[in-house]
């Protein structure tokens, strides 16, 4: 338990040093800003039938912009952006352990492989945790500024609901992570990892997706995939498609809460047990 801690410690500290970590952070807060507040606040005080308004009325777009509405926005850009960045993230923290030899030294003079791994595991975890809590905190802050500006009585949402979309947004965002985790261990490398994971979640599974709409085959397939599962899960705290690239309904909240958790525990297993059994020579 003493290594695994002290793992998660040290990786914890290379997480906070690393220039590129802060930059997907920061990249991921300005498209939950961008996104969530920007473009409909500029809709709603122009009057722009634009991408952002949709045709919605002045009042519906304002609805969106209060506290009220902060369950949606916090969920409504991970399925595809923000897991996307959270892909990334695993698959740098795994990959560049073996272009850096960071793996083997660790192998060689530290502790287990298991405590090893898992200390670095932890410490994803505990990232993804650390930016859903700032995702939180910035559309809190954005959304109550925005109704003090604008007049509007500050009504927060219901603790439960906060919780459950907290808590959904943080499954999609751990699972995308521990499949780019997963996916270092096996390409071992950062390149080619993040490579393969951002093709794979903006693209393969959208293109799966139209086709299995045309072959109910397919269709079965793509119900599977974690792309939908993470869309539907958001769907399914939003109550169902709301425009934004990702969200979907394609399968129920529970089928999809199920099948998010399963990709977090057997990525988190697969990881452990391939670098367990590596050669890292």
């Amino acid at each position: 338990m003493n290594a695994l801690i002290n793992s998660t410690r040290a990786e914890l500290l290379r997480l906070r040093k690393w220039s590129a970590i802060w930059v997907i952070v920061g990249a991921w807060l300005a498209l939950s800003l961008s996104f969530g507040y920007v473009f409909n606040y500029v809709a709603y005080k122009t009057g722009d039938d634009n991408f952002a308004g949709d045709g919605a009325s002045n009042a519906q777009l304002l609805s969106e912009l209060m506290p009220s509405a902060i369950p949606d926005v916090i969920v409504s850009g991970l399925p595809m952006f923000g897991g996307a960045l959270a892909m990334v993230v695993g698959a740098l923290v795994a990959g560049n352990g073996f272009g850096w030899g960071t793996w083997k030294t660790v192998f060689t003079q530290g502790p287990s492989r298991f405590a090893a791994v898992g200390g670095s595991l932890t410490a994803v975890t505990i990232f993804i945790f650390a930016m859903m809590t700032a995702t939180l905190a910035l559309c809190a802050g954005v959304s109550v500024a925005i109704a003090a500006s604008e007049g509007q009585s500050i009504t927060m949402p219901a603790m439960s609901d906060l919780a459950q979309s907290f808590g959904s947004g943080f499954l999609v965002l751990e699972m995308w992570a521990l499949l780019g985790f997963l996916v270092g261990v096996l390409a071992k490398g950062p390149a080619l990892a993040v490579g393969l994971g951002l093709v794979w979640s903006l693209v393969v599974e959208n293109l799966l997706r139209g086709v299995g709409s045309l072959l109910p085959g397919i269709e079965t397939v793509t119900d599977a995939l974690p792309g939908t599962a993470g869309g539907s899960l958001a769907g399914a705290i939003i109550g169902g498609p709301n425009g934004t690239p990702g969200v979907l309904d394609a399968i129920s909240g529970e089928r999809a809460l199920v099948t998010v958790a399963a990709y977090v525990l057997v990525a988190a297993v697969a990881a452990v047990v391939v670098m367990r059994r590596r050669d890292l020579a």
